[in-house]
């Protein structure tokens, strides 16, 4: 299973809006044949597998860190291949939170004379693939917030450093990313110097701007897939813009704050399975506000601002009961910085009840 797991990650950033999945099949003490999922709309992990061994699959085991699918999409069902195959056995890491599958794929197997076991790897199952849970079930994409800040508290702006400092940026600022991210939601201060390549296979760009003569201003480097977002007063005025990005505008709740539940809701129906943020103190603050963030990503270096933007303003946090705390912690330390990261609402989801 741990094989099954490590050939899941492959696919990461190539597989959305499916789950990124490996397969291995062993026959007695041997492993004969394994495969993954590459690509959405490719071959599923459990059908490159079979069809590696060939008829050798007859009377072992596959083990996959997902719920074979039974239903017909993109591909056959998987659960289908399997019966054929003459598999004797399937040990799966987790249920598929699927409408369409949600524990009916095991039972398929089961009908069959199959042996079937859940369980095995469960948290490392769902960690791998926490952003296909969350968006399967909710329909919104996973929010990742990445926050660059110093010891005192202030946002570290490295696109917006000296010449000095850029000269040293490979070695003094080096940031890291989430890999296999959607879309990234970003202030109109850094959007024309961000690089998207390690982001992920989409590559769209949210850029929340504040009017009209911002975008103007400062875009330098639209491009067709971008999303601008303005506020949704602001006036359309320059057709060139408006044909080679999409221009969506915000809304905002009760209290004249964006809605960003309504923006999560609109990339959601975009497939958009994950959303990596990195933008300035007011939106970061406004979606700790709103619960919206699912993981964060501080990197901290080891340095005293004099001036800057605070990393966060004020999120509501009025006692020590109330304070945010991250969950499910990671740190890694690096030559000049560490990298915390965390749960800061809510664990992973729990496993769904499988329908009958």
């Amino acid at each position: 299973m741990q094989l099954a797991l490590q050939l899941a990650e492959k696919g990461r950033g190539s597989t959305s809006p499916n789950p990124m999945v490996g397969a291995v099949v062993v026959k007695g003490d041997k492993i004969i044949a394994q495969g993954f999922h590459r690509k959405f709309g490719g071959p599923h992990a459990e059908a490159v597998a079979l069809h590696a061994c060939g008829n050798q699959a007859k009377g072992g085991t596959l083990y996959v860190n997902l719920e074979p699918c039974c239903h017909y999409g993109k591909t056959p069902p998987c659960t289908d291949l399997i019966v054929r195959s003459g598999i004797k056995r399937v040990v799966c890491s987790t249920i598929d939170p699927n409408p369409q599958v949600n524990g009916r794929g095991m039972k398929t197997l089961q009908k069959t004379g199959i042996e079937v076991n859940v369980g095995i790897l469960e948290p490392e199952a769902k960690k791998l693939n926490e952003a296909y849970f969350k968006y399967i079930t909710t329909k919104r994409p996973f929010v990742v917030l990445k926050v660059i800040g110093s010891l005192n508290g202030r946002i570290v702006q490295p696109f917006k450093s000296s010449k000095l400092q850029q000269k040293m940026l490979p070695s003094t600022y080096e940031t890291f990313l989430p890999t296999g991210i959607d879309a990234i939601l970003l202030d109109a201060g850094i959007a024309n110097d961000y690089n998207l390549v390690q982001v992920g296979s989409k590559k769209l760009r949210c850029i929340l701007t504040g009017t009209w003569k911002e975008i103007l201003s400062k875009f330098k480097k639209i491009k067709h897939k971008d999303i601008i977002l303005v506020p949704f007063d602001q006036k359309m005025k320059d057709e060139r813009i408006e044909g080679q990005s999409r221009i969506w505008k915000m809304k905002k709740r009760k209290n004249g704050k964006l809605d960003f539940l309504w923006l999560l809701k609109k990339l959601g129906e975009e497939g958009i399975t994950s959303v990596l943020v990195e933008a300035e103190n007011k939106i970061s603050t406004s979606l700790i506000r709103q619960e919206l963030v699912d993981k964060i990503w501080y990197q901290i270096f080891p340095e005293f601002y004099r001036k800057g933007e605070e990393s966060f303003g004020d999120l509501g946090i009025k006692k020590i009961s109330d304070a945010i705390v991250l969950k499910n912690c990671e740190f890694k330390q690096f030559q000049n910085s560490l990298l915390v990261v965390g749960y800061p609402f809510k664990p992973l989801p729990p496993s769904p009840s499988p329908q009958s």
